[in-house]
Protein backbone atom coordinates (compact mmCIF):
# COMPACT_ATOMS: atom_id res chain seq x y z
CA UNK A 1 0.00 0.00 0.00
CA UNK A 2 1.80 3.47 -0.63
CA UNK A 3 2.24 5.81 1.72
CA UNK A 4 0.57 8.99 1.96
CA UNK A 5 3.22 11.06 0.91
CA UNK A 6 3.59 8.99 -2.54
CA UNK A 7 -0.49 8.86 -3.03
CA UNK A 8 -0.77 12.47 -2.78
CA UNK A 9 -1.84 14.78 -5.65
CA UNK A 10 -0.45 18.43 -6.31
CA UNK A 11 -2.81 20.84 -7.67
CA UNK A 12 0.52 22.36 -8.91
CA UNK A 13 3.23 19.91 -9.76
CA UNK A 14 4.82 22.01 -11.88
CA UNK A 15 4.95 25.08 -10.38
CA UNK A 16 8.99 26.00 -8.52
CA UNK A 17 9.42 28.74 -6.11
CA UNK A 18 9.02 31.56 -7.00
CA UNK A 19 12.37 33.36 -8.86
CA UNK A 20 11.84 36.48 -6.17
CA UNK A 21 11.82 34.41 -3.13
CA UNK A 22 14.95 32.40 -4.77
CA UNK A 23 16.85 35.47 -5.79
CA UNK A 24 16.42 37.86 -2.21
CA UNK A 25 17.00 34.75 -0.32
CA UNK A 26 20.34 33.89 -2.24
CA UNK A 27 21.17 38.05 -2.05
CA UNK A 28 20.50 37.80 1.98
CA UNK A 29 22.82 34.65 2.00
CA UNK A 30 25.83 36.43 -0.59
CA UNK A 31 25.36 39.86 1.60
CA UNK A 32 24.78 40.90 -1.96
CA UNK A 33 22.98 44.78 -2.63
CA UNK A 34 19.29 43.12 -3.63
CA UNK A 35 17.97 44.85 -6.93
CA UNK A 36 16.39 42.11 -7.74
CA UNK A 37 12.48 41.66 -5.93
CA UNK A 38 10.55 44.81 -6.37
CA UNK A 39 10.81 46.55 -3.25
CA UNK A 40 12.03 50.15 -1.73
CA UNK A 41 14.54 50.07 0.44
CA UNK A 42 14.34 53.22 2.28
CA UNK A 43 11.07 53.75 4.36
CA UNK A 44 7.37 55.22 3.95
CA UNK A 45 6.49 58.48 4.75
CA UNK A 46 6.93 58.92 8.48
CA UNK A 47 3.51 60.87 8.54
CA UNK A 48 1.88 58.08 6.85
CA UNK A 49 3.30 55.55 9.62
CA UNK A 50 1.92 57.88 12.71
CA UNK A 51 -0.94 57.96 11.30
CA UNK A 52 -1.35 54.15 11.29
CA UNK A 53 0.06 54.49 14.82
CA UNK A 54 -2.60 57.03 16.10
CA UNK A 55 -5.61 54.46 14.19
CA UNK A 56 -4.18 51.73 16.63
CA UNK A 57 -3.95 53.54 19.67
CA UNK A 58 -7.51 54.98 18.73
CA UNK A 59 -8.84 51.37 18.81
CA UNK A 60 -9.28 50.74 15.21
CA UNK A 61 -7.79 47.23 16.30
CA UNK A 62 -10.81 44.86 15.04
CA UNK A 63 -12.08 43.41 12.10
CA UNK A 64 -12.89 45.97 9.62
CA UNK A 65 -16.07 45.80 7.18
CA UNK A 66 -15.81 43.08 4.41
CA UNK A 67 -14.99 44.96 1.42
CA UNK A 68 -12.92 47.90 3.65
CA UNK A 69 -13.96 50.81 5.53
CA UNK A 70 -16.35 53.17 3.67
CA UNK A 71 -14.13 56.53 4.10
CA UNK A 72 -11.05 55.00 2.16
CA UNK A 73 -13.59 52.93 -0.74
CA UNK A 74 -15.05 56.66 -0.85
CA UNK A 75 -11.87 58.83 -1.30
CA UNK A 76 -10.84 55.78 -4.17
CA UNK A 77 -13.63 56.47 -5.49
CA UNK A 78 -12.84 60.42 -5.68
CA UNK A 79 -8.95 59.87 -7.24
CA UNK A 80 -10.94 57.89 -9.97
CA UNK A 81 -12.86 60.71 -10.83
CA UNK A 82 -10.18 63.06 -10.22
CA UNK A 83 -7.76 61.07 -12.50
CA UNK A 84 -9.95 59.66 -14.77
CA UNK A 85 -13.32 61.31 -14.86
CA UNK A 86 -15.07 57.92 -14.26
CA UNK A 87 -17.42 57.18 -11.27
CA UNK A 88 -17.67 54.54 -9.05
CA UNK A 89 -19.64 53.64 -6.30
CA UNK A 90 -17.58 53.06 -3.47
CA UNK A 91 -20.47 50.82 -1.47
CA UNK A 92 -20.42 48.38 -4.66
CA UNK A 93 -17.71 48.71 -6.91
CA UNK A 94 -14.52 48.96 -4.08
CA UNK A 95 -12.87 46.49 -2.83
CA UNK A 96 -10.06 47.04 0.28
CA UNK A 97 -7.95 43.79 -0.56
CA UNK A 98 -4.44 42.14 0.76
CA UNK A 99 -1.99 43.51 -1.88
CA UNK A 100 -3.34 43.39 -5.70
CA UNK A 101 -1.90 39.73 -5.87
CA UNK A 102 -4.93 38.42 -3.29
CA UNK A 103 -7.20 40.76 -5.68
CA UNK A 104 -5.81 39.01 -8.90
CA UNK A 105 -6.35 35.69 -7.02
CA UNK A 106 -9.83 36.15 -6.11
CA UNK A 107 -10.80 38.01 -9.37
CA UNK A 108 -9.44 35.21 -11.21
CA UNK A 109 -11.02 32.22 -8.76
CA UNK A 110 -14.40 34.26 -8.94
CA UNK A 111 -14.59 33.97 -12.88
CA UNK A 112 -12.42 31.17 -14.15
CA UNK A 113 -14.00 27.50 -14.61
CA UNK A 114 -12.31 24.52 -16.11
CA UNK A 115 -11.33 24.49 -19.50
CA UNK A 116 -12.36 28.36 -19.69
CA UNK A 117 -8.94 30.28 -21.80
CA UNK A 118 -7.13 33.62 -20.48
CA UNK A 119 -4.79 35.17 -22.77
CA UNK A 120 -1.68 36.57 -21.16
CA UNK A 121 1.06 38.01 -22.38
CA UNK A 122 4.72 37.40 -21.22
CA UNK A 123 6.78 38.12 -20.09
CA UNK A 124 4.44 38.48 -17.19
CA UNK A 125 4.38 38.81 -13.21
CA UNK A 126 4.24 34.97 -11.98
CA UNK A 127 1.16 35.18 -10.06
CA UNK A 128 -1.15 34.74 -13.34
CA UNK A 129 -0.65 31.52 -14.45
CA UNK A 130 -0.48 29.48 -11.95
CA UNK A 131 -4.18 31.03 -10.50
CA UNK A 132 -5.47 30.18 -13.68
CA UNK A 133 -4.23 26.66 -13.73
CA UNK A 134 -5.77 26.41 -9.56
CA UNK A 135 -8.82 26.93 -10.72
CA UNK A 136 -8.73 24.42 -13.97
CA UNK A 137 -8.15 27.26 -16.60
CA UNK A 138 -5.97 26.91 -19.46
CA UNK A 139 -3.42 29.75 -20.45
CA UNK A 140 -3.33 31.02 -23.82
CA UNK A 141 0.28 33.10 -23.75
CA UNK A 142 1.25 35.67 -26.35
CA UNK A 143 5.30 36.41 -26.28
CA UNK A 144 5.66 40.21 -26.58
CA UNK A 145 8.79 41.09 -29.25
CA UNK A 146 11.66 41.65 -26.85
CA UNK A 147 13.13 44.49 -28.68
CA UNK A 148 10.14 46.89 -27.87
CA UNK A 149 7.54 44.47 -25.77
CA UNK A 150 4.62 46.00 -27.97
CA UNK A 151 1.63 43.65 -28.66
CA UNK A 152 0.12 42.46 -32.00
CA UNK A 153 -3.48 43.14 -31.61
CA UNK A 154 -4.11 40.89 -34.86
CA UNK A 155 -2.42 38.43 -33.11
CA UNK A 156 -4.29 38.57 -30.53
CA UNK A 157 -7.43 38.53 -32.20
CA UNK A 158 -6.63 35.04 -33.84
CA UNK A 159 -6.35 33.38 -30.65
CA UNK A 160 -9.86 34.45 -29.16
CA UNK A 161 -12.46 31.91 -29.51
CA UNK A 162 -15.99 30.96 -27.80
CA UNK A 163 -13.44 29.44 -24.60
CA UNK A 164 -11.76 32.32 -24.13
CA UNK A 165 -13.12 33.96 -20.60
CA UNK A 166 -10.63 36.62 -19.68
CA UNK A 167 -7.54 38.78 -21.19
CA UNK A 168 -5.12 39.95 -18.41
CA UNK A 169 -2.79 43.07 -19.34
CA UNK A 170 -0.52 45.11 -17.22
CA UNK A 171 0.11 48.77 -17.85
CA UNK A 172 2.81 49.59 -16.71
CA UNK A 173 4.48 46.44 -17.17
CA UNK A 174 6.50 44.55 -15.01
CA UNK A 175 9.18 43.22 -15.85
CA UNK A 176 9.69 45.73 -19.14
CA UNK A 177 8.62 48.84 -17.92
CA UNK A 178 6.37 49.42 -21.41
CA UNK A 179 3.70 51.48 -21.42
CA UNK A 180 0.53 50.80 -23.14
CA UNK A 181 -0.44 53.63 -25.32
CA UNK A 182 -3.85 55.22 -25.76
CA UNK A 183 -4.19 53.00 -29.23
CA UNK A 184 -3.36 49.90 -27.47
CA UNK A 185 -6.16 50.56 -25.70
CA UNK A 186 -8.72 51.56 -28.52
CA UNK A 187 -7.81 48.18 -30.16
CA UNK A 188 -8.73 46.17 -27.15
CA UNK A 189 -10.97 48.03 -26.59
CA UNK A 190 -12.45 47.22 -30.43
CA UNK A 191 -11.48 43.50 -29.70
CA UNK A 192 -13.74 43.11 -26.38
CA UNK A 193 -16.89 45.00 -27.15
CA UNK A 194 -20.00 42.64 -27.92
CA UNK A 195 -17.91 39.58 -26.40
CA UNK A 196 -19.00 38.63 -23.14
CA UNK A 197 -14.74 38.25 -22.28
CA UNK A 198 -13.43 39.91 -19.08
CA UNK A 199 -10.71 42.03 -18.63
CA UNK A 200 -8.21 41.83 -15.53
CA UNK A 201 -6.13 45.51 -15.29
CA UNK A 202 -3.19 45.29 -13.54
CA UNK A 203 -2.37 48.80 -12.84
CA UNK A 204 -0.55 48.41 -9.84
CA UNK A 205 2.09 50.96 -11.59
CA UNK A 206 -0.52 53.57 -12.35
CA UNK A 207 1.31 56.57 -10.98
CA UNK A 208 5.19 54.79 -11.89
CA UNK A 209 5.06 56.81 -15.48
CA UNK A 210 8.12 58.92 -17.22
CA UNK A 211 8.52 61.14 -19.89
CA UNK A 212 5.43 62.26 -19.87
CA UNK A 213 3.78 59.37 -20.51
CA UNK A 214 -0.09 59.54 -19.12
CA UNK A 215 -1.47 56.18 -17.76
CA UNK A 216 -4.21 54.73 -19.68
CA UNK A 217 -6.50 53.11 -17.63
CA UNK A 218 -8.91 50.53 -18.22
CA UNK A 219 -11.21 52.69 -16.42
CA UNK A 220 -10.57 55.09 -19.55
CA UNK A 221 -12.72 53.25 -22.15
CA UNK A 222 -16.59 52.55 -21.61
CA UNK A 223 -16.21 49.29 -23.40
CA UNK A 224 -13.73 48.04 -21.32
CA UNK A 225 -14.53 49.34 -18.08
CA UNK A 226 -17.58 47.44 -18.28
CA UNK A 227 -16.01 43.90 -18.38
CA UNK A 228 -12.84 45.07 -16.00
CA UNK A 229 -11.50 44.32 -13.28
CA UNK A 230 -8.71 46.63 -12.06
CA UNK A 231 -5.57 46.56 -9.81
CA UNK A 232 -4.29 48.80 -7.93
CA UNK A 233 -1.35 48.77 -4.98
CA UNK A 234 -1.22 50.99 -1.84
CA UNK A 235 2.61 48.79 -1.22
CA UNK A 236 3.92 50.25 -4.79
CA UNK A 237 2.81 53.51 -4.53
CA UNK A 238 3.52 54.36 -0.39
CA UNK A 239 6.87 52.32 0.18
CA UNK A 240 5.26 49.85 2.03
CA UNK A 241 5.24 46.59 0.23
CA UNK A 242 5.34 44.88 3.48
CA UNK A 243 1.64 46.16 4.21
CA UNK A 244 -0.06 43.98 1.57
CA UNK A 245 -2.65 46.42 1.13
CA UNK A 246 -4.28 47.03 -2.12
CA UNK A 247 -7.93 47.41 -4.21
CA UNK A 248 -10.00 46.18 -6.68
CA UNK A 249 -12.21 48.04 -9.23
CA UNK A 250 -14.97 46.68 -10.91
CA UNK A 251 -18.56 46.90 -11.86
CA UNK A 252 -21.50 45.96 -9.50
CA UNK A 253 -22.07 42.45 -11.15
CA UNK A 254 -18.74 41.52 -11.21
CA UNK A 255 -17.74 43.29 -7.94
CA UNK A 256 -20.59 40.85 -6.70
CA UNK A 257 -19.00 38.28 -7.74
CA UNK A 258 -15.75 39.08 -6.76
CA UNK A 259 -16.65 39.77 -2.96
CA UNK A 260 -18.13 36.20 -2.87
CA UNK A 261 -14.93 34.97 -2.77
CA UNK A 262 -12.93 37.53 -1.05
CA UNK A 263 -14.99 37.22 2.07
CA UNK A 264 -14.09 33.67 2.62
CA UNK A 265 -10.11 34.14 1.18
CA UNK A 266 -9.19 36.74 3.35
CA UNK A 267 -12.27 38.37 4.80
CA UNK A 268 -10.88 41.83 5.44
CA UNK A 269 -7.49 43.51 5.98
CA UNK A 270 -5.55 45.90 8.43
CA UNK A 271 -8.08 47.93 10.19
CA UNK A 272 -5.70 50.87 11.26
CA UNK A 273 -3.75 51.08 8.48
CA UNK A 274 -7.05 51.66 6.01
CA UNK A 275 -7.97 54.21 8.44
CA UNK A 276 -4.35 55.88 7.90
CA UNK A 277 -4.61 55.38 4.06
CA UNK A 278 -7.98 57.18 3.56
CA UNK A 279 -6.54 60.27 5.55
CA UNK A 280 -3.29 59.99 3.76
CA UNK A 281 -5.24 59.85 0.23
CA UNK A 282 -6.74 63.55 0.91
CA UNK A 283 -3.52 65.05 -0.48
CA UNK A 284 -2.84 63.86 -3.45
CA UNK A 285 0.38 65.34 -4.25
CA UNK A 286 1.24 62.22 -1.80
CA UNK A 287 0.61 60.00 -5.90
CA UNK A 288 1.03 62.54 -8.06
CA UNK A 289 4.74 63.00 -7.44
CA UNK A 290 5.41 59.70 -7.50
CA UNK A 291 6.57 59.54 -11.63
CA UNK A 292 9.08 62.51 -10.94
CA UNK A 293 10.78 60.81 -7.95
CA UNK A 294 11.41 57.83 -9.41
CA UNK A 295 12.45 59.05 -12.85
CA UNK A 296 14.90 60.99 -11.05
CA UNK A 297 16.25 57.45 -9.70
CA UNK A 298 16.06 55.74 -12.92
CA UNK A 299 17.93 58.58 -14.69
CA UNK A 300 20.53 58.57 -11.78
CA UNK A 301 20.90 55.00 -12.15
CA UNK A 302 20.99 54.76 -16.50
CA UNK A 303 23.74 57.80 -15.58
CA UNK A 304 26.03 56.08 -14.13
CA UNK A 305 25.83 52.62 -16.01
CA UNK A 306 25.54 54.31 -19.66
CA UNK A 307 29.77 53.24 -19.75
CA UNK A 308 29.34 49.39 -18.81
CA UNK A 309 28.70 46.94 -21.63
CA UNK A 310 25.22 46.69 -21.01
CA UNK A 311 22.60 47.93 -23.63
CA UNK A 312 19.38 49.23 -22.05
CA UNK A 313 16.23 50.88 -23.58
CA UNK A 314 14.96 53.40 -20.81
CA UNK A 315 11.31 52.36 -19.06
CA UNK A 316 8.86 54.28 -19.30
CA UNK A 317 7.25 52.86 -15.98
CA UNK A 318 7.44 50.79 -12.79
CA UNK A 319 10.76 51.18 -10.69
CA UNK A 320 12.45 48.39 -12.96
CA UNK A 321 15.03 48.55 -15.59
CA UNK A 322 15.68 45.98 -18.28
CA UNK A 323 19.45 45.19 -18.83
CA UNK A 324 20.85 43.23 -22.03
CA UNK A 325 23.94 41.55 -21.29
CA UNK A 326 24.38 39.90 -24.43
CA UNK A 327 28.09 41.40 -25.17
CA UNK A 328 29.12 40.24 -22.02
CA UNK A 329 28.36 36.54 -21.94
CA UNK A 330 26.44 33.38 -23.79
CA UNK A 331 25.51 32.22 -20.09
CA UNK A 332 21.73 31.74 -19.66
CA UNK A 333 20.11 34.60 -17.76
CA UNK A 334 19.33 32.29 -14.99
CA UNK A 335 23.13 31.33 -14.71
CA UNK A 336 24.43 34.74 -15.14
CA UNK A 337 22.07 36.34 -12.61
CA UNK A 338 23.26 33.60 -9.89
CA UNK A 339 26.90 34.42 -10.75
CA UNK A 340 26.52 38.30 -10.41
CA UNK A 341 25.02 37.86 -7.27
CA UNK A 342 27.53 34.99 -6.02
CA UNK A 343 31.00 36.84 -7.43
CA UNK A 344 30.14 40.52 -7.92
CA UNK A 345 27.39 40.99 -4.76
CA UNK A 346 24.49 42.36 -7.08
CA UNK A 347 21.13 40.42 -7.36
CA UNK A 348 19.12 40.81 -10.48
CA UNK A 349 16.04 38.94 -12.06
CA UNK A 350 16.34 36.89 -15.19
CA UNK A 351 13.54 37.25 -17.32
CA UNK A 352 13.62 34.15 -18.99
CA UNK A 353 11.06 33.02 -16.07
CA UNK A 354 8.56 34.85 -17.33
CA UNK A 355 8.46 34.01 -21.33
CA UNK A 356 7.14 31.13 -23.03
CA UNK A 357 9.27 28.45 -23.08
CA UNK A 358 11.51 30.33 -20.19
CA UNK A 359 12.75 32.08 -23.57
CA UNK A 360 16.43 33.50 -22.79
CA UNK A 361 16.88 37.21 -24.79
CA UNK A 362 19.93 37.84 -22.39
CA UNK A 363 18.03 39.94 -20.03
CA UNK A 364 18.07 40.88 -16.48
CA UNK A 365 15.92 42.72 -14.40
CA UNK A 366 17.08 45.52 -11.79
CA UNK A 367 14.69 47.71 -8.98
CA UNK A 368 15.86 50.99 -9.26
CA UNK A 369 13.75 51.97 -6.30
CA UNK A 370 16.46 52.33 -3.59
CA UNK A 371 18.44 55.14 -2.07
CA UNK A 372 20.57 56.74 -4.22
CA UNK A 373 23.68 55.30 -1.97
CA UNK A 374 22.60 51.98 -3.02
CA UNK A 375 22.21 53.25 -6.73
CA UNK A 376 25.73 54.23 -7.22
CA UNK A 377 27.04 51.10 -5.31
CA UNK A 378 25.10 49.01 -7.97
CA UNK A 379 26.27 50.78 -10.64
CA UNK A 380 29.89 50.85 -9.78
CA UNK A 381 29.77 46.93 -9.23
CA UNK A 382 27.84 46.87 -12.96
CA UNK A 383 30.51 49.01 -14.83
CA UNK A 384 33.21 46.58 -13.24
CA UNK A 385 31.52 43.71 -15.23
Amino acid sequence: MPSFQNSFQSKLPKIPTSIFAIMSGLATKENALNLSQGFPNFESDSKLIEMVNVAMKNGKNQYAPMPGIFSLRKIIAEKMESLYGVSYNPDTEITITAGATQAIFTTIAATVKKDDEVLIFKPAYDCYEPTIALFGGKTIAVQLNPEDFKIDWKEVKKLINNKTRMIIINSPHNPSGRVLSKNDMLQLEALLKNTNILLLSDEVYEHIIFDGEKHQSAALFPALAERTFIMASFGKTFHNTGWKMGYCIAPAELTKEFRKVHQFNVFSVNHPTQVALAEYLKTPSNYLELGKFYQEKRDLFLSLIKGSRFEFTPSKGTYFQLLNFKKITIESDVDFAIRLTKEQKIAGIPISVFNENNYDTKVLRFCFAKTNETLKKAAEILCNI
